[in-house]
């Protein structure tokens, strides 16, 4: 069959399905297992190796655009603007001292994998870059221009959201001994009722009108932002109280799953090899201070852990927001510190790279 161009975007329909195929199957099998967050992880994990073997997929290599993935992440911000409520807005004013601690622990936690990467023998921009604890592309673009080694830049960025992804509740799996969003444990949150057509329309509209708003406003992450900040006022305007259906999620995870495993294609061996073994280091780094974080606002002000340290962990805000979701944690917290996270991770990473020598 012949590719389709949209745009900039090339789309191989049977390579397509097939990717799909498979990322549907992994998440199939992972819920299965009772894997943490099975549908995202399980196809995250079938797609990834696929990937990093080489193998296709009924003759088919592994393909999926990242825009189709990107297109799917609005139903998430939907979904978390159905959380506020009036209750909700007034119970954020004692968010505070959380909010200052990531003005310690982004700082913190980039110079601590800064200084990691450096020891394992990265340019020092590539160290830099790679090491900001936030904001993906944003990273790449601004070290591509300082002169990084762009290839290993983006791998050890992108390896710190997928080990963080994959970590985080294989942590609390280990902690309490709750499976997170999988079938032995709490259901991901959604609407059990069938929406109204009216219902289908807001949601529609908060979705797509959200996501132009954002980018309009320049909001971080602007296809999630976007529509979580027109979710949000849609429903304290009492406009709507529906959020979307739980089969919606379940499929938003295997498609950013399978996203972000596809990723992985050609790939060269040298390189993720190279790049694992440090991010590995750095993310189980950023992870310890993230508890350590929770720990302490814990202690001193009394804020739960398991929302404070998903709100810190460094990884995106559409999959951390996914095991809020599913713990029923707080997913307006964890939405708003991890926008915060991004914002100040790109600022500080911009009004520090002068100090960073050049070679």
């Amino acid at each position: 069959m012949t590719p389709i161009q949209i745009g900039k975007t090339t789309i191989d329909p049977l390579a397509l399905v097939a990717t799909l195929a498979l990322g549907v199957l992994g998440g199939v099998v992972g819920q299965a297992l009772g894997l943490p967050l099975g549908y995202m992880l399980g196809s995250l994990m079938a797609v990834a190796v696929w990937s990093i073997m080489g193998w296709r997929v009924l003759g088919q290599p592994i393909h999926l655009p990242q825009p189709l993935r990107m297109g799917f992440i609005p139903i998430v911000g939907v979904g978390i603007g159905g959380a506020f409520t009036p209750a909700i807005i007034q119970e954020a004013a004692g968010w505070w001292p959380s909010v200052l601690a990531l003005f310690i622990f982004i700082p913190l936690a980039h110079f601590t994998s800064y200084r990691i990467y450096r020891a394992g023998g990265l340019t020092p921009m590539t160290a830099y870059f790679g090491a900001v604890p936030g904001g993906l592309i944003e990273s790449v673009v601004m070290g591509e221009e300082a002169g990084a080694d762009v290839a290993l830049l983006a791998l050890i960025q992108f390896l710190r959201l997928i080990l963080t992804i994959v970590s985080v509740p294989l942590m609390f799996l280990a902690l309490t001994g709750h499976t997170v969003g999988s079938s032995a444990g709490v259901a991901m949150t959604g609407a059990d009722n069938p929406l109204e057509a009216w219902d289908i329309l807001v949601l529609t509209i908060a979705a797509v009108g959200g996501y132009f708003l954002g980018r309009a406003l320049r909001f971080p992450a602007a296809i999630m932002t976007g529509p979580l900040a027109a979710s949000a006022l849609l429903h304290l305007a009492g406009i709507t109280d529906a959020v979307p259906p739980g089969w919606a999620i379940s499929m938003t995870q295997v498609v950013v799953g399978t996203g972000l495993g596809a990723r992985f294609a050609g790939m060269a061996a040298a390189t993720l090899r190279r790049g694992f073994g440090l991010a590995v280091l750095s993310t189980g780094a950023s992870l310890l201070l993230a508890f350590g974080f929770a720990e302490l606002l814990h202690l001193m002000v009394g804020l739960p852990i398991a929302a404070v340290f998903l709100a810190f962990a460094p990884g995106g805000i559409t999959e951390m927001s996914l095991i809020a979701l599913s713990l029923h944690v707080s997913v307006v917290f964890v939405a708003l510190h991890h926008v915060i996270r991004i914002v100040l991770a790109i600022s500080i990473a911009r009004f520090f790279v002068g100090r960073v020598p050049r070679n």
